[in-house]
């Protein structure tokens, strides 16, 4: 069964995402993160910015099929076209369809109105499923 994490109060969404996939690609695991077209070209740019000494190599659903392929890391709007991934990043606001099929997800939820809505109702769609869920609250990381 799939392994699903909240992570919230993410006060720097795009940076946090950074600095997670950093870690999973440090770990080896291959990433497949989905979202909205805008989100997704969002965290493209920034994970060419983030850090100065890092290069995480990545492509999104313009490259090649041979480039998406040798990447590690995989931005798409359609989670079926992440299959192979180790872990399922969701930037998106909806349950992303087949993500029964990665060992892991991680839901990453911003501090606005919206995302924790859109993240409750996730939530609550998971566990109606029978799935064990953890949460990672990064406000009490911050404070700690």
């Amino acid at each position: 069964m799939t392994q699903i994490e909240f992570h919230f109060n993410t006060p720097e969404r795009l940076q946090y995402t950074c600095r997670l996939l950093r870690k999973a690609h440090a770990r080896a695991l291959r990433v497949g993160v989905v979202g909205s077209e805008a989100s997704l070209r969002q965290l493209d740019a920034a994970l060419w910015s983030f850090s100065e000494s890092d290069f995480l190599p990545h492509s999104n659903a313009a490259d090649e099929a041979q480039v998406q392929a040798a990447s590690p890391i995989r931005l798409h709007v359609d989670p079926f076209q992440l299959s192979g991934m180790d872990v399922l990043v969701n930037l998106g606001d909806e349950v992303p369809q087949g993500f029964e099929s990665f060992a892991r997800l991680i839901e990453i939820v911003a501090t606005d109105d919206h995302g924790r809505m859109t993240a409750r109702q996730r939530w609550r769609q998971y566990s109606a499923q029978g799935y064990a869920l953890k949460q990672h609250d990064l406000s009490k990381v911050a404070a700690g």
